[in-house]
């Protein structure tokens, strides 16, 4: 599990195909000691499993499924990535749950000034809608963000504040950007519980 809170910005070091899937390394100088083998790190909010650590990178192979779901697949060397290591028990809840499974991919249609802060408009895939609401929370990329408006044709609206512009890739956006989508996990649950009461009580 992840809060949304990106704790730094790394760099691919190194990106080639294998059998599967792709394999890179993710230079993050600082972070590679605080994870092993076999830990959770999400790579622009994609949950991802450590390989290796060390020589101030970290190894991650994603296999073809979370490619053809996510925007891991266009990753390049040079690219830079959000990083998050997992939550643990004593970790604040800063941002909300996140889970790390990328529910889509969506495309950013702008991102201005206003005032100190910045809106993004991100149009998202249709069937997401109904996990998305005014107020609610939603993850692009991994960074948790608060919904300002819900509009037609799939156009949600955040706002992003000067410190998230700064430490996390965000501020490298441009109308066209693909972005990893993660609506709340909390919604998910109450459209299932909601539709399985229709299932129910629909004549037989």
């Amino acid at each position: 599990m992840f809060t949304g809170i990106i704790r730094t910005v790394g760099t691919i070091r190194r990106w080639r195909r294998v059998a599967g899937g792709v394999s890179f390394a993710v230079a993050c100088p600082g972070l590679e000691t605080g994870v092993s083998p076999g830990d959770s790190v999400a790579v622009n909010g994609v949950c991802q499993t450590v390989e290796s650590s060390e020589r101030s990178e970290i190894v991650f192979t994603a296999v073809g499924e979370t490619l053809k779901r996510t925007t891991l697949d266009s990753l390049r060397t040079g690219a830079r990535v959000n990083l998050e290591t997992a939550a643990t028990a004593e970790s604040l809840l800063g941002g909300h749950i996140v889970q790390g499974h990328v529910d889509g991919v969506g495309t950013v249609q702008s991102f201005v000034r206003v005032g100190k802060d910045w809106i993004l408009k991100v149009r998202v895939p249709r069937d997401l809608l109904g996990f998305i609401v005014p107020k609610g929370s939603i993850a692009i990329d991994g960074v948790s963000l608060t919904v300002i408006e819900r509009g037609k044709g799939g156009l949600v609206t955040v706002t992003v504040v000067p410190y998230t512009l700064e430490h996390t890739v965000v501020g490298a956006y441009r109308s066209g950007t693909k972005v990893n989508i993660e609506t709340d996990i909390l919604g998910k649950y109450a459209s299932q519980r909601v539709e399985h009461g229709r299932l129910r009580e629909s004549p037989r």
